[in-house]
């Protein structure tokens, strides 16, 4: 539990002064829609399934995972993909130039970049060896212009989640948001830090719908935090940021729970196999522990060997470039067959 936090010592000048656009569809929010005439958007009036404007709160889509979750539609906010969340985030805390951030590498390298792209320092601390937080390091890093910490667990790339203990005592001393990347969240066996948003205010949890979902390719990243940073990030948010067709596919496969369970089920019973197999390869030296639909492993030659799997005609992320990271490469888990081929290649690359 956290206590004394106050979220609007943290939000920029502007952004608490700031008008947010109403649109056309944010102004009329009767729910008995169907025998309207909308003349208010300058809209196409010829219907084709898109000529209308998207609802700009995603209700249909909140409603069904405010279900699955547990967690209420206040507390919910979506975006063009996990990215655009994080950048509303930066935007409405983060005051360029003079701010800064604390991310620990090796990790997602959106968070770098969006640093940039927003002129915010990116103060970087190592995970220990055993890729878990190195929290003296942490607090050393901290200043009075400090307004994020990102987690990123389970982790990318190296798969494992960061325990609890830390995460907690992360929660309860940092003085600013600590945003904890959940992307991977539905491969692990540990909980998500979801049941404890009411706990601390200062709790901010991305997920999204492209990993476990398989859901890619609409791009819709989910946020989960206090109605206080829920209403914030609205306010800056695009009007429109989710689109119709987005909407309707998330809808259609959030009705579908059931599937994506069975689905994730034998993605991790995949990874278990794989990961039996690859302990046959002579030139794998290392198996990370995984709770995502991934595992890194370091090998001899990581460049050699990713040069090797691409002229097989397989493809997998060399990793060796990242910190901690040398010579190791990262396998997403594929179905059987391709998963068998991946075994098979590499038992025959010398």
């Amino acid at each position: 539990m956290k206590t004394n936090f106050n979220i609007n010592n943290l939000i920029r000048e502007n952004i608490k002064s700031l008008k947010p656009y109403s649109s056309a569809r944010d102004e009329y929010k009767d729910v008995s829609i169907d025998e309207m005439v909308f003349l208010d958007a300058n809209e196409n009036p010829f219907e084709n399934g898109v000529n209308r404007y998207p609802d700009p709160q995603q209700n249909s889509v909140k409603d069904l995972l405010s279900g699955i979750k547990n967690v209420s539609k206040k507390n919910i906010l979506l975006g063009n993909g996990s990215d655009e969340v994080l950048d509303l985030i930066f935007r409405a805390f983060c005051e360029p130039k003079e701010d800064n951030i604390i991310t620990l590498p090796p990790t997602y390298g959106m968070y770098s970049v969006l640093a940039n792209i927003n002129n915010i320092e990116n103060r970087e601390v190592l995970l220990r060896n055993n890729f878990q937080p190195n929290l003296d390091e942490i607090y050393r890093a901290e200043s009075t212009k400090t307004k994020i910490l990102f987690l990123c667990s389970p982790n990318n790339p190296s798969g494992n989640s960061f325990k609890k203990s830390e995460v907690k005592h992360l929660l309860e001393h940092f003085n600013g948001l600590v945003v904890i990347d959940e992307a991977y969240i539905d491969f692990s066996e540990k909980k998500s830090w979801l049941e404890k948003l009411e706990d601390y205010p200062n709790l901010i949890i991305t997920q999204t719908l492209s990993k476990a979902y398989g859901l890619a390719g609409i791009r819709l990243g989910v946020c989960y935090a206090s109605e206080s940073i829920i209403a914030i990030l609205n306010n800056i948010k695009p009007p429109y940021n989710v689109n119709e067709l987005t909407q309707q596919k998330a809808i259609e496969r959030l009705q579908k729970v059931e599937v994506v369970q069975e689905e994730i089920v034998k993605i991790k019973a995949e990874r278990n196999q794989l990961i039996a197999r690859l302990k046959e390869i002579n030139f794998i030296e290392e198996i990370y522990p995984t709770d995502c639909n991934f595992v890194l492993v370091k090998v001899d030659d990581a460049t050699k060997r990713y040069n090797q799997l691409v002229v097989k005609g397989i493809v997998v992320r060399n990793r060796t470039s990242q910190p901690l990271c040398e010579n190791t490469l990262r396998f997403t888990i594929g179905t059987n067959l391709e998963n068998e081929k991946l075994i098979r290649v590499l038992k025959t690359i010398e």
